[in-house]
């Protein structure tokens, strides 16, 4: 069993900047393909970035890439999200995720999420 924390969220002006912390417990944290998803008011959840288990293999939604960076440091049982260039349209839940799977995956089928942190951008 995986407990997923997450911390960091805020509010922040367009163009700012925040960064985004899960903390792991339980589990082998490195067999765990890791990611981020967000929800916005009356949106359904949808996929931000997702980090393989050791291999430094990421992926990005089209929306956030460029902006965004997933990282993870399996020593310290963390994964990271810096979010740069932000917008109003990045305001969301954001959640961290674990998953089974052995390489990453963007729907949202992931076996532990945390409780997720509230991220504000104002225009």
């Amino acid at each position: 069993q995986v407990q997923l924390v997450e911390s960091g969220g805020g509010l922040v002006q367009a163009g700012g900047s925040l960064g985004l912390s899960c903390a792991a417990s339980g589990g082998t944290f490195s067999s765990y393909v890791v990611g981020w998803f967000r929800q916005a008011p009356g949106k359904q959840r949808e996929f931000v970035a997702a980090a393989s288990r050791s291999d430094g293999v990421t992926d990005y939604a089209a929306s956030v890439k460029g902006r965004f960076t997933i990282s993870r440091d399996n020593a310290k049982k963390r994964v990271y999200l810096q979010m740069n260039n932000l917008k109003p349209e990045d305001t969301a839940v954001y959640y961290c995720a674990a998953t089974f799977a052995r390489t990453i995956i963007v729907s949202d089928d992931y076996n532990y999420w945390g409780q997720g942190t509230q991220v504000t951008v104002s225009s």
